[in-house]
């Protein structure tokens, strides 16, 4: 019995360099999430940075793949400290920059998510309903939800543009981080009084 053979989306037969490449990615990418596991604990101290660390401590959670990091604690948090407004576009700037490793990990190969029935379920629909795909992305990045990282893993093997799905990424995490930066402001506001 042979080993099945490493086909690009539309069919066509990976050359060794290609593989070797998609093989380096997706280490890479697993490489970076256990990084980002072991240094979590330090992550939230970034945010004496201002809105840059507001970025990276996003990118960090975001950039897991299956392992949930919790961005939006620290959106909430400093959402009460710093503008709202500001915290919000730097959370979804970092988050969406974040979510470029599942869609990766989608370009070099599915294998660790393959045969995972949520998986073969979100990749059937967006292969038949590619309009909808931006709306599917859009949706499911507003959502707090590690999911997420199957919708992108799922994007990158449809190969979805890369404009298309960091600029959706961006709008469904812009909504999200936005309602917890002005939760994180307008409870500060409430549980400490004026003046």
């Amino acid at each position: 019995m042979q080993p099945p053979k490493i086909t690009r989306a539309d069919g066509v037969p990976l050359t060794p360099q290609k593989k070797a490449l998609r093989l380096l990615l997706l280490l890479a990418v697993i490489a970076l999430s256990l990084w980002l596991v072991t240094v979590r604990e330090r992550a939230a101290e970034l945010g004496q940075y201002g809105y840059p660390g507001i970025v990276l401590i996003n990118a960090m959670a975001s950039g897991t793949v299956l392992i949930p990091m919790p961005g939006v604690i620290v959106t909430y948090t400093l959402g009460g400290v710093f503008n709202p407004l500001l915290v919000g576009l730097a959370a979804a700037a970092g988050a969406a920059l974040g979510e470029l490793s599942g869609y990766v990990a989608g370009v070099s190969g599915r294998a660790v998510v393959e045969n995972m029935h949520l998986y073969d379920r979100l990749l059937e629909r967006m292969r038949r309903h590619t309009r909808a795909t931006v709306l599917v992305l859009v949706i499911m990045a507003a959502i707090p939800n590690p999911a997420f990282d199957l919708v992108g893993i799922a994007a990158g093997t449809l190969r979805v543009p890369l404009p298309r799905f960091f600029l959706s990424a961006f709008a469904g995490n812009l909504v999200k981080m936005l309602a917890f930066a002005y939760a994180g402001a307008y409870s500060f506001s409430w549980l400490l009084p004026a003046g």
